[in-house]
């Protein structure tokens, strides 16, 4: 009872400055009573809370997962560039030498010559891209991984490489034939255009991708002095927007809306529409293309007849990757890591070089 009583003699203590005596028995008392002085509490906790809160930081990494030490190795930089990617110009601006016939050194030349004007082109902006849709790129569980968005490259440093790629891109225009590349120009435009908003506009998004490869198309035959066709342009372009729209039904069912704005605009049963009504268009365009503007001399007819099951079957692989195995992410490793389309790729690509290598009726 004694005790009890005499518990409350520290808390005035602590209220009050005490005598040098007093504060030798305060935590005697204290812990005998099972009572914690509140001033010694107030004292120790402010000295200690700060130590933790400013260590932590730089403990952990921030909540993207970003490194705040940038490594900008030459590796990294030239992932930035998507190499990988390059084999779009590949397939596009050579097809430019279908409206010709035969081919001679100097097409092949100018035909490479366009290729590499559209890397160059294609790398400004995919650096340009990376650099905008960094923080949104996080959040995509594979886009998280490239060089700006896990934080192996910083923007300053992509910002350098970008003015290099067009220095570099300026000596190829002056370098070539005069006033010849206005469509990698025009592709620039474009897609720095969509760089900057129009990729947040549903299917405008889509068709600039689309149109971009015509671009590619229009080049090669302007430096190689052709005609393009009509029909191979449609062909062209229906093909490339049905990967575009066949892309983004696959980044709807892997990682929502949240990462790309436009999708908002789409719905899962909207874009299966779309595909397949542009994939008819492509398996049309193409063997219009084949009747009325294809140079193939005498075996037109013949590879009008066996190329076009095999256009249709590389449609129809596709569609099967993306809609039933729920691939098409990577359209490029979708179309050239598939071994069905691998086949059919090899088998239409012999039967045409068969038919450019028929003599000409005129020749």
């Amino acid at each position: 009872m004694d005790i009890t009583r005499s518990s409350p003699a520290p808390v005035r203590v602590a209220a009050v400055p005490p005598e040098p005596a007093d504060l030798t028995t305060l935590p005697e008392a204290a812990g005998f009573t099972g009572l914690t002085p509140p001033e010694p509490a107030v004292r120790t906790e402010p000295s200690a809370l700060p130590e933790p809160a400013c260590a932590e930081p730089l403990k952990t990494p921030s909540p993207g997962g970003v490194r705040q030490r940038y490594r900008n190795r030459p590796r990294d930089l030239l992932a930035l560039l998507r190499p990988g990617q390059w084999v779009k110009n590949l397939a596009v601006v050579p097809l430019a030498l279908l409206d010709i016939h035969p081919w001679g050194p100097a097409a092949l030349l100018r035909t490479g010559w366009a290729i590499l004007g559209f890397v160059l082109a294609s790398a400004i902006v995919y650096v340009v891209n990376d650099v905008a849709d960094r923080e949104r790129d996080r959040l995509h569980p594979v886009k998280r991984h490239r060089p700006l968005a896990s934080g192996r490259v910083s923007p300053a440093a992509a910002t350098a490489l970008t003015g290099l790629l067009a220095l570099t891109l300026t000596g190829w225009a002056v370098a070539g034939p005069a006033w010849l590349w206005w469509p990698t120009a025009l592709y620039l435009a474009l897609s720095l255009a969509y760089s900057q908003g129009l990729k947040h506009v549903p299917l405008v998004d889509a068709f600039i991708v689309a149109a971009g490869f015509v671009l590619r198309l229009l080049q090669g035959a302007l430096l190689i002095g052709a005609r393009p066709s009509e029909w191979l342009a449609l062909c062209v372009f229906s093909l490339c927007l049905m990967l575009a729209l066949g892309k983004r039904r696959h980044e709807m069912t892997a990682a929502g809306r949240a990462h790309r704005p436009a999708l908002r605009g789409y719905t899962l049963a909207f874009l299966d529409h779309l595909v397949v009504l542009v994939a008819v268009l492509t398996a049309v365009s193409y063997v219009l293309y084949l009747r009325d503007d294809a140079s193939l001399a005498a075996g037109a007819s013949f590879v009008t007849l066996l190329s076009a099951p095999c256009a249709v079957f590389g449609l129809a692989r596709y569609l099967q990757l993306l809609l039933v195995e729920e691939g098409g992410g990577n359209p490029v490793h979708a179309l050239f890591r598939d071994r069905a389309t691998l086949v059919n790729a090899g088998l239409w690509a012999l039967l045409v070089s068969f038919a450019l290598l028929l003599p000409h009726p005129s020749g």
